[in-house]
């Protein structure tokens, strides 16, 4: 039986890569428009995904602030671009404000009002290298039926909230949200075609890549 982690651990661990005055600005817009972004561990390690995929393309659903999508691009190849939409325009824009101050080209960060169903359909099918879920906990099943039509083999999806604030790992929690989320990662571990692992950083990030096949 492994010991549960102590809190100063997980705070160690949260705080091991630091944040810059970019994303903190950032952090400050979040909390202004009443935005939750990702945590500093979830951050780093969408940016380490980015990285080991030398991601070249990235999808992005639930811009907020640009938190997560600095990560991202920090983590790309130099020539990357990323695709990132939100249902809120006022959001897109202080993303790009976010992505301007940290110097990332304006041709790199393509962002896209509305809601993610209506514009993942829209988008190329296996174009992606990664692509990261934070928008409606709810489409969470639907969102990873799009990925897997637009990733290429080899390529990751991730879904932020996946403990969701403690309660998917609560039997006796069945509000919708937390119910589309277990549902989530049952479907996500089982899948023939997806490599699994849930990581313990922030509030959840569960990750998967679409494995190689002989068709592909």
């Amino acid at each position: 039986m492994t010991t549960p982690i102590k809190p100063a651990s997980w705070t160690y661990a949260e705080e091991f890569v630091t944040e810059d005055d970019v994303l903190a600005a950032a952090r400050s817009r979040a909390e202004e428009v009443g935005v939750t972004p990702v945590s500093p561990g979830a951050g780093a390690a969408l940016r380490f995904l980015a990285s080991v995929l030398d991601a070249r393309a990235v999808v992005e659903i639930g811009t907020g602030t640009g938190v997560s999508g600095l990560w991202l691009l920090r983590g790309m190849r130099a020539d990357g671009v990323l695709t990132t939409v939100d249902i809120e325009a006022e959001h897109q824009r202080l993303a790009k404000e976010t992505f301007g101050e940290a110097g990332v080209p304006a041709n790199r960060a393509r962002t896209i009002a509305g809601a993610g169903l209506d514009v993942l359909p829209r988008l190329t099918d296996g174009h992606y290298d990664l692509v990261f879920c934070d928008g409606d906990k709810r489409e969470y099943g639907e969102y990873l039926t799009e990925a897997l039509r637009l990733l290429r083999p080899g390529g990751v999806v991730a879904f932020d909230n996946a403990l969701w604030h403690d309660r998917v790992a609560d039997p006796a929690q069945r509000d919708e949200e937390t119910v589309a989320i277990r549902d989530l990662g049952r479907t996500v571990a089982a899948h023939d075609s997806l490599m699994s692992v849930l990581l313990p950083v922030g509030d959840g990030l569960l990750c998967a890549k679409k494995v190689w096949s002989p068709e592909a």
